[in-house]
């Protein structure tokens, strides 16, 4: 049945032991991981930089510095020493330091440490006690597709 070869010819295939790995499973699991991208960094404008002009994009910033110009961003977050003098546009707006100009999102947050001069046209709005507001509130099912009254 067995037959046991010299060792200089080696054993046969069938006291041999398998030496082949088994295979790895492809499929669903690795496909989803390789297929998602992803998601990029905030970026961030620092305390010790001015912009003049306008910023617009499809990810998140953290504004820390201070700009003379319209933001439109995904989620615009305006820092506790950042200024911003002009109309601000995302679908979240948090605000933690001074926005002089309209300020229009889905989502608008103003935190205590707020201070906004303008108009705010929201879907839903968030203000904690101790935040400065001066202008006109009003509510809109679509307040980004809203245009920029001219006065």
């Amino acid at each position: 049945m067995f037959t046991k070869k010299n060792e200089d010819t080696g054993a046969s295939s069938a006291t041999k032991p398998s030496t082949t790995a088994p295979a790895k499973p492809t499929g669903a699991s690795s496909a989803p991981a390789a297929a998602a991208k992803p998601k990029p960094a905030p970026s961030v404008l620092s305390s010790d930089l001015t912009i003049t002009g306008n910023l617009v994009t499809s990810g998140d910033v953290l504004i820390e510095g201070t700009v003379e110009g319209d933001i439109r961003a995904h989620l615009l977050t305006v820092g506790e020493g950042a200024t911003v003098k002009g109309e601000c546009v995302a679908d979240d707006v948090v605000v933690n330091g001074r926005v002089v100009g309209c300020v229009r999102g889905l989502k608008v947050r103003l935190t205590a440490s707020a201070r906004v001069e303008g108009d705010i046209i929201h879907k839903t709005i968030a203000i904690e006690s101790g935040a400065h507001f001066e202008g006109s509130v009003k509510r809109e099912d679509d307040p980004l597709a809203s245009k920029k009254k001219s006065s």
